[in-house]
C-alpha cells in the first residue's frame, strides 16, 4: 500500500452562509478565494474539518470553518483526526499544497476526490484557505491501529472479507 500522507486536506464541499464572515472581516475577496469557498461548501470539506458542521446540519460560524476537529476517526488503518486546514495552508506553497492533495491519505479522507480535481479548483481551495487564514489549533496526532484513542471518536467497522 502506497504511503499515506501526513495530512488531509480536504473531503470538498460543504454547505452554508454567504461571504459575511469575511466581508465583517474587511477582507475582499477575488474570484478565486470565492471560488475555493463554494468548492468548499458543496464538497463536504466542512462535514468532517469543521468542528460541530455536519451535527448543526451547516449551522457553524464561518470564521471556525475548517480548524479541524477533535472527533476522532477509528478503523482498521487507526485513528485518524481532521487536519486543521486553515494551519496547513498557511505553511505551505501553492506547489506544496497541489503536492499534497494529490497524496493518498488515510480513511475516512476521500482522497481520490482531491486526486481528480483540476489543479484551477485546488488553488481555489488554498485561496480561500489563505483568505480566511489561520486560526484554530492542530488536530490531534495519528493513532495507530493498535494504540486505544482518547474520546470521542467514531468507530468504522471492519471491512468484510475478501473473498
Amino acid at each position: 500500500m502506497r504511503k499515506f500522507a501526513a495530512i488531509a486536506i480536504c473531503s470538498i464541499g460543504l454547505a452554508a452562509a454567504g461571504m459575511s464572515a469575511l466581508a465583517q472581516a474587511g477582507k475582499s475577496a477575488s474570484a478565486d478565494v470565492k471560488r475555493g469557498r463554494y468548492l468548499v461548501q458543496i464538497g463536504g470539506c466542512n462535514d468532517c474539518h469543521t468542528p460541530g458542521y455536519a451535527f448543526s446540519g451547516g449551522k457553524v460560524d464561518e470564521k471556525l470553518w475548517l480548524t479541524g476537529d477533535q472527533l476522532g476517526w477509528r478503523g482498521p488503518w487507526g485513528t485518524t483526526y481532521p487536519a486543521n486546514l486553515r494551519l496547513v495552508a498557511q505553511s505551505q506553497s501553492a506547489e506544496q499544497w497541489l503536492v499534497a492533495a494529490r497524496r493518498e491519505m488515510r480513511p475516512p479522507m476521500p482522497w481520490f476526490n482531491l486526486r481528480d480535481m483540476n489543479n484551477r479548483d485546488l488553488r481555489a481551495v488554498y485561496a480561500y484557505l489563505k483568505h480566511a487564514g489561520p486560526a484554530g489549533s492542530p488536530a490531534p496526532a495519528y493513532v495507530p491501529p493498535d494504540k486505544e484513542p482518547k474520546p470521542p471518536f467514531v468507530q468504522f467497522p471492519a471491512p468484510p472479507p475478501k473473498k
